[in-house]
């Protein structure tokens, strides 16, 4: 593996990321009985270590992809196969042709495989992630520790060489963190492929009761793709009884229990999801909490306005030339630059302050040449 010898997480007193404490020599002209029997079990557990990583790779192999990329028979990868479900990993077979396998699901967390590169991306990624989700503080951090604690020395001074602390950029119109219960209700429904039950907000984050002019009953819909884009978090999924796409933000989501009926998934390219969540004004997006927030109708299509919005704006189609576009910012004539960019007409500014910036912009632009 690049970088070194792989390391293990967490050890189980098979294999070791230090080398073997035993000397073995040999008598001459070659090796002994016991050199060779260490050298056979050394190369054994080197290609195990390989199946093992190559499982957590991906989620299905084929039987003859894995034969191939070890090196070895279809019945040694069995007999490897076999070991590995001895050790406690729980392999399962997949039915096709071909055959194939898949690391399954355990009563707990099986031990990782990581090269260095690996390990370090991870220390990384752990440091960023309290940013964008809510309620995994503590767990991040314990996580880090546990990581950093099992590193050999070299590894844990890269790793602690990425000492990450977020600061925000007034320009970044962030969102607000979502809860991690929210996202693991959701991703469990993706994954088991039944129909989500759920309450969806209003723009303020409340969710009307019956009675109320809002009021609407849970929604149930087939879930597909949880999908970032502009640090928000976007659920693509089909109305369960209309069959219709449609794209919604995770912060809004409020799940409810049990989940529903069982559903077959639907496949859905890249440029689908492009098409439901960055071209499509329709995705349930909020104004960001700023102290200024203005609006204005825009000559240009609903999704060409969608795509190059920044994010926590809300774009409203007027008809096929046109739309109505609320953006918020740090100052009205923040607000009033963002808007030049699309380089078209604008109308209908609101409110006076904004239109005010535009009138200051345009004296302060008369003497330039």
């Amino acid at each position: 593996m690049p970088g070194g010898r792989p390391l293990v997480l967490p050890a189980r007193g098979c294999w070791r990321s230090e080398p073997c404490p035993h000397r073995v020599t040999g008598s001459g002209h070659g090796m002994t009985a016991t050199s060779a029997r260490l050298s056979f079990v050394a190369d054994t557990s080197a290609r195990i270590l390989r199946l093992l990583s190559l499982l957590e790779a991906r989620i299905a192999w084929s039987g003859p992809e894995l034969a191939d990329r070890l090196g070895v028979s279809s019945r040694t990868l069995r007999r490897d196969i076999d070991t590995l479900r001895e050790l406690g990993y729980p392999v399962d077979a997949v039915k096709g042709p071909g055959g194939g396998y898949r690391l399954g699901v355990g009563g707990k967390l099986p031990p990782l495989v990581l090269d260095d590169d690996q390990a370090v991306a991870i220390a990384l990624a752990l440091q960023t992630a309290p940013a964008a989700v809510t309620g995994i503080d503590d767990a991040v951090t314990r996580a880090l520790t546990t990581l950093r604690q099992v590193m050999p020395a070299r590894l844990r001074a890269a790793s602690e060489a990425f000492e990450v602390t977020s600061l925000r950029n007034y320009w970044e119109f962030s969102a607000p963190p979502i809860d991690v219960a929210t996202l693991q209700t959701v991703g469990s429904a993706i994954r088991t492929r039944h129909v989500l039950r759920f309450d969806y907000t209003t723009p303020d984050g409340h969710v009307p009761a019956p009675g109320e002019p809002e009021f609407q009953p849970p929604l149930e819909v087939e879930p597909h793709h949880l999908v970032v884009w502009a640090g928000r978090w976007y659920l693509i999924a089909r109305d369960h009884a209309h069959r219709t796409w449609h794209t919604y933000r995770v912060d809004r989501i409020r799940p409810r229990t049990p989940a529903g009926a069982a559903f077959t998934p639907q496949p859905l390219t890249r440029d689908d999801l492009t098409r439901l969540v960055v071209q499509n004004p329709d995705r349930g997006d909020t104004p960001g909490q700023w102290q200024c927030v203005g609006t204005a109708t825009l000559a240009l299509p609903a999704d060409v306005v969608a795509r190059w919005a920044p994010g926590g704006s809300v774009v409203e189609a007027i008809d096929s030339g046109r739309c109505r576009l609320t953006i918020g910012g740090w100052s009205w004539a923040g607000i009033a630059g963002l808007l030049i960019t699309f380089d078209t007409t604008l109308d209908d500014i609101g409110p006076p302050a904004l239109a005010d910036a535009f009138r200051n912009i345009r004296h302060r632009l008369v003497g330039v040449r």
